[in-house]
């Protein structure tokens, strides 16, 4: 009977979410879709004897996640604490192609010391164009194939935002032909073609512990509407592609702002759980007149932190500030389990029957999705220090450990 309910939840979520092809690049923050999703990725049924490493590099610190495209990895490092450097290989043998580097390191307040102070934002490609936003609120647009510089924006000498405390963290989202990207001081909607900025939203410069973003931002249809879904560090908004307006808007208790996660979507509703508030599932709705509302469905204690979370069928999987996982029905925010501790982060991918769960002590978790308890099929130590997010490029799975990037692949 368990294993029925497995394979009806597989079918409802193949039904439920954007297609992704097994071999679709990694291209920008939590894959494809932006949401850790891969429903027609086949996956071995265990990592040990199964998963190899292929090749590594060493590198100076990163916490950006490496990304894909037409056989390249891109990875980022903070060399020195002087110099930020994006480097390009090749996919399969690890071979270097290229590597730009610029001045653009920053330290962070001594309370965040702990987290270090090397880059943070995942990169994103589409075309022949790489984004990578620096600490210092920089973000350079490269030649994917050369390493040549397009353009640079910078955002504190062009808009006049403040420098971001911590440094920047949001990871671009490249739609066509413009990007957005949450700054130092508000939303910026900005042109691929020449790095122009075409509007600023939901602004913000009212100092260390509200302004700067520490989510990233997805594209979503809600109520019918395509839309960008934004957290800042107070509130869960749907902005307006076109002009930047905020559509609606809801208030999101955290401490300090700490507002990290990404947030999930399932049609109409949108998951999101605070630091020091409670998780909630919120549906968005909007009438005739093009009114829009927010209601709440429910919220409980649940409590995330950094790690975001991934749906599969009518459950939530969830890493929570206290380490534990966890896993939450969609329909009522019933706690379906809870885990015993682990490290304080994840970056999970799943296939819809599966979870690969990278903990940030570097221990790879493979995962059968359950509503009865945490199912750990297999685990492996494939780094030592991991808060970069995990990719997977076909039979790749690819790992930035703090100081290196590694390339391990399924047999």
């Amino acid at each position: 009977m368990l294993l029925q309910t497995f394979a009806c939840a597989a079918v409802t979520l193949v039904a439920l979410l954007p297609s992704v092809a097994a071999g679709a690049d990694w291209n920008q923050w939590r894959g494809p879709n932006r949401d850790s999703q891969l429903t027609e990725s086949e996956w071995p049924d265990a990592l040990n004897g199964r998963l190899n490493l292929l090749w590594e590099q060493e590198h100076a610190p990163s916490y950006s996640g490496p990304i894909t495209q037409d056989g390249l990895v891109f990875t980022t490092e903070t060399v020195d604490k002087t110099t930020e450097r994006v480097t390009a290989y090749e996919l399969k043998s690890g071979e270097l192609v290229w590597q730009k580097e610029w001045p653009g390191a920053m330290a962070v307040p001594f309370f965040a010391a702990s987290n270090g102070d090397w880059i943070r934002s995942t990169p994103a490609v589409s075309g022949n164009k790489i984004l990578v936003l620096g600490m210092r609120d920089v973000l350079v647009c490269l030649d994917t194939k050369t390493g040549n510089e397009n353009w640079r924006l910078d955002f504190p000498s062009k808009t006049g935002s403040p420098l971001p405390a911590f440094g920047a963290v949001c990871s671009p989202l490249i739609d066509g032909d413009v990007a957005y990207v949450q700054s130092g001081g508000a939303l910026v909607k900005v042109s691929m073609k020449d790095g122009s900025v075409l509007w600023s939203s939901l602004k913000d410069n009212k100092g260390m512990m509200s302004s700067g973003s520490f989510s990233s931002p997805l594209m979503a249809t809600l109520a019918g509407k395509r839309q960008l879904l934004v957290q800042t560090r107070q509130a869960l908004c749907g902005v307006d592609l076109e002009t930047g307006n905020v559509l609606w808007q809801e208030p999101i208790q955290s401490m300090r702002g700490m507002n990290i996660l990404t947030p999930v979507v399932k049609g109409d509703r949108v998951f999101n759980s605070a630091h020091s508030g409670k998780a909630q599932l919120f549906e968005i709705s909007r009438d005739d007149d093009d009114q829009w509302s927010v209601v709440e469905i429910w919220n409980q204690k649940s409590q995330g932190y950094m790690s975001s979370p991934v749906l599969i069928g009518d459950t939530i999987y969830l890493h929570q500030k206290n380490q534990r996982a966890t896993a939450l029905g969609t329909e009522d925010g019933d706690i379906r389990w809870t885990s015993s501790p682990f490290g304080k982060y994840w970056s999970m991918v799943t296939n819809g029957k599966k979870i690969l769960a990278l903990d940030n002590t570097g221990e790879l978790l493979l995962v059968t999705p359950s509503s009865v308890a945490l199912e750990i099929d297999d685990r492996m130590k494939v780094a030592n220090n991991c808060w970069a997010h995990i990719a997977i490029q076909n039979d790749l799975v690819i790992i930035r450990d703090l100081n290196a990037l590694k390339v391990y692949q399924w047999k």
